[in-house]
């Protein structure tokens, strides 16, 4: 039944957004036809103009050919407005030929196909890391080795265009390096179309894209305000919030902001879930968010919302999960919710120079585990059980000039598989903007892990060198 409703809820949006999409295709032919037989009228009116304007250039020089310099009583002045005085006449001819080369300019555009006119907008944006870090990935956990690193994190292509007059396309082709082999490997990170023009302030997109959900999950790897991801954020979510699916984003019809933004796909952060020979409807992530935005006073502004994450059944998303005392776990449900608030100062004078940032992020997670105590799938020792677990996230962002922003970040993570294991990170960056296309960062971090971790604490030293090149359409946030 739950199906069922899912069908017939998305069968109904199908059907609004064609009628709408009709609606809107049937009342821009009818201003297309109107504006056609408007230039076209306009043009016989010029053309008949001209007409009179020539016969009266004519009558003029049989007139000059006359003994006496007086126009015969026999001639009589057409009655146009026109020809009432030299002065006028001539002024009239000018605004003819304005509108003639109005009127041609509207017909050649008709008929204009330049070779380049509808290549999309591409840019491309280059990320490299160099890092030291005081201890080995095995006793950190990290996928990067220990001691000195240089890594390419990601070169990105961005392609982006106008569909048609309802819709925009864009893709991120990215290509990240193998954290063993140093092999890059090409990925189509985000492909997706998102109407333009859908009533009711609707907005549509689907395809393969980054899933609203909180505040930093939904925005790259470069645009971000540290050098790596929020720690809750790679194990809660997986990094970056990709999906392949739907989303439906509703901005309500009131004076105050207030965004609604629903959508489904098959995967949410990590790998497909269920990638077998048959997936229901319980298989799929449903998610959502609500945020609004307000001003303080005119130098001070407040961003907040909720969001909120949901699959039913996961069908051992990710594998067995290897836990530190050798035991297993199977993920058979996901549920993760989210607070996020964040305060601003922008002073309206000098908003390039100065800026100030608070941002918050609190994240839930709710999982149920078939936990697997030896380890040997069907063994007849395995058990159902749900873990709850917390992490956050907060930093300060001070922008003291244009080019100059310093900071702080503190993270605190329980893990999602058992929430006494927890891990505390203290982070200091300063960023350094060299251009608005080109940027440095160095951050310092340490991290700290409790005993059920297995993993001993360290210290890491990143500088991030960033540049854009091209056109980038989402640049750096101000996030």
């Amino acid at each position: 039944m739950r199906i069922l409703a899912v069908l017939i809820l998305f069968s109904c949006l199908f059907l609004l957004i064609n009628t709408a999409f009709a609606d809107e295709m049937s009342e821009l032919k009818e201003q297309v036809k109107t504006l056609t037989q408007a230039v076209q009228g306009l043009k016989s009116t010029v053309e008949s103009q001209q007409k009179e304007i020539n016969s009266l250039k004519e009558t003029s020089s049989q007139s000059a050919a006359l003994p006496d310099k007086t126009v015969p009583s026999t001639v009589v002045a057409p009655a146009s407005p026109l020809a009432s005085t030299p002065p006028a006449g001539a002024a009239t001819q000018e605004q003819i030929k304005e509108v003639n080369a109005k009127v041609n300019k509207v017909i050649e555009a008709q008929k204009k196909s330049l070779p380049g006119e509808f290549n999309p907008a591409i840019g491309v944006v280059g990320e490299t890391l160099f890092s030291y870090r005081t201890r080995g990935s095995a006793a950190t956990g990290s996928d990067r080795p220990g001691g000195f690193d240089i890594f390419q994190r990601s070169v990105e292509l961005n392609v982006a265009a106008s569909v048609d007059p309802f819709a925009t396309g864009y893709a991120v082709i990215n290509a990240s390096a193998d954290p063993i082999t140093g092999e890059a490997n090409l990925e189509v990170e985000e492909a997706a179309a998102q109407t333009t023009s859908l009533p009711w302030n609707l907005t549509l997109k689907g395809g393969r894209f980054f899933g609203e959900f909180g505040r930093l999950a939904y925005i790259h790897d470069h645009e971000l305000p540290v050098v790596n991801r929020p720690l809750v954020l790679d194990r809660y979510i997986g990094g970056e919030s990709q999906t392949d699916g739907a989303q439906v984003s509703w901005l309500l019809p009131i004076e105050h902001y207030v965004n609604f933004t629903a959508g489904l796909g098959d995967k949410f952060g990590d790998p497909q879930n269920n990638p077998g020979v048959f997936r229901g409807g319980k298989e799929l992530n449903y998610f959502g968010r609500l945020s609004t935005y307000f001003d303080l006073t005119p130098d001070w502004q407040v961003e907040t919302g909720v969001s909120g994450l949901i699959d039913p059944r996961t069908v051992d998303r990710g594998g067995a999960l290897v836990q530190p005392d050798g035991s297993t776990l199977s993920e058979k449900e996901r549920r993760l919710a989210g607070m996020d608030f964040s305060l601003r100062y922008v002073p309206l004078r000098d908003n390039q120079f100065r800026s100030f940032t608070w941002g918050n992020e609190v994240l839930f997670s709710g999982n149920r585990y078939l936990s697997d105590p030896d380890a040997i799938p069907d063994s007849g020792d395995e058990f159902s059980k749900s873990v709850n677990s917390t992490g956050l996230y907060s930093y300060l962002a001070y922008k003291i000039d244009r080019e100059w922003t310093t900071g702080l970040l503190f993270d605190f993570l329980e893990n999602e598989q058992n929430m006494r294991d927890r891990t505390y990170a203290y982070s200091a960056y300063l960023t350094y903007a060299i251009s608005h296309w080109n940027q440095l960062r160095l951050q310092y971090t340490h991290t700290d892990h409790n005993a059920i971790s297995g993993l001993r604490d360290d210290d890491a030293v990143y500088l991030q060198w960033t540049w854009i090149i091209g056109s980038h359409s989402h640049g750096w946030q101000q996030r």
